[in-house]
């Protein structure tokens, strides 16, 4: 029987995650957001290929697909930063890219009407939430959807925009561009009706973020486990192997047996705390065990240190005095 490759899992774990991800996000916004009678227009790749099919429409009157708009765009975009955001950055946003498009051609077809009849609030919220979670999914999985991920990495490596600030300005831009675009191709242009379309946009750009934010910082959620247990070598090259975390081997003592103990300390994800009961679990089922939750880890494989480090004199610190010339005026 052929053995197991966990690292091979894991990526392919990463992957089905993250195509899992795109489609809940796909489907939130093909679904509950692009069908609602009040055209919203939300942020993102999926807000710009609206703004483009509205515009073929009003102006040759023909619809694009969004699936086309957003590979094409993506693709143009990824061209453009390649030298800018480097290789490793490029192939990973491909993948996505090719995947959010593909779903994007299979829900758009699959839907003309709103799943929730009259109710125009609910089926924007629902879709936000949806396409939040799976945006929430990618990223923790090392994912990117492209879009705006690619104008947010660019920025932030020219600029000393941050790529959440990059985003935000990207997002809001395409949401009042739809407003314009309306004014300017639509001759009875009504702005009573408009304001409802803009608020909904709105409304995702502040929905989204925050469901993305809840599932990232879940994810990011630390455990801290101590092991006693005879078979402790066993467990921590099983634990190194399979859920590819480190471990700390402590040597203690028990009191009552007057005998020398090793213990063993792993820090995880809490998402990551399952793999490490059951790796525990199926080598020594009597092992002792605790688990405790931690406020932060920081260092390799977890979160990184970021301090910003002020000069002296902003710390209430005088500079130095130059030292007096000798020479005589």
């Amino acid at each position: 029987m052929a053995k197991k490759n966990p690292k091979l899992w894991l990526y392919a774990k990463d992957y089905l995650i993250i195509i899992f991800g795109i489609a809940l996000y796909g489907l939130g916004f093909c679904a509950f957001i692009a069908t609602a009678p009040e055209k919203v227009v939300i942020g993102g790749m999926a807000g710009l290929s609206q703004v483009v099919d509205m515009i073929t429409f009003g102006v040759w009157g023909f619809h694009v697909p969004y699936s086309v708009t957003i590979f094409s765009v993506n693709i143009l975009m990824l061209v453009l930063a390649w030298k800018i955001v480097g290789r490793t950055f490029v192939i990973r946003t491909l993948f996505g890219v090719v995947v959010i498009s593909t779903m994007m051609a299979l829900f758009q077809p699959m839907f003309t009407h709103p799943p929730v009849e009259g109710q125009s609030f609910m089926n924007v919220i629902i879709g936000a939430v949806l396409c939040g979670l799976g945006i929430g999914l990618v990223f923790i999985h090392n994912g990117s959807t492209g879009g705006t991920d690619i104008v947010a990495a660019v920025a932030s490596k020219k600029s000393n925009v941050s790529i959440g600030r990059a985003m935000m300005y990207f997002d809001l831009s395409i949401i009042t561009s739809s407003m314009l675009l309306k004014f300017v191709l639509i001759p009875d242009f009504n702005f009573d009706e408009a304001v409802p379309p803009l608020v909904y946009g709105l409304i995702t750009l502040f929905v989204i973020p925050f469901i993305a934010d809840m599932i990232i910082n879940t994810n990011r959620m630390a455990v801290q486990f101590t092991i006693f247990s005879p078979k402790w070598e066993d467990i921590a090259t099983a634990i190194n192997n399979e859920a590819q975390r480190g471990c700390t081997v402590l040597n203690g003592m028990g009191w009552y047996s007057k005998k020398e103990v090793k213990v063993l300390l792993v820090m995880c994800r809490k998402i990551e705390s399952v793999t490490i009961f059951r790796i525990i679990k199926s080598i020594d089922s009597d092992a002792f065990i605790t688990q405790a939750q931690v406020n932060g880890v920081y260092g390799k494989g977890f979160d990184e240190i970021k301090l910003k480090m002020k000069p002296a004199h902003d710390k209430g610190e005088l500079p130095q005095r130059p030292e007096p010339s000798s020479k005589i005026v």
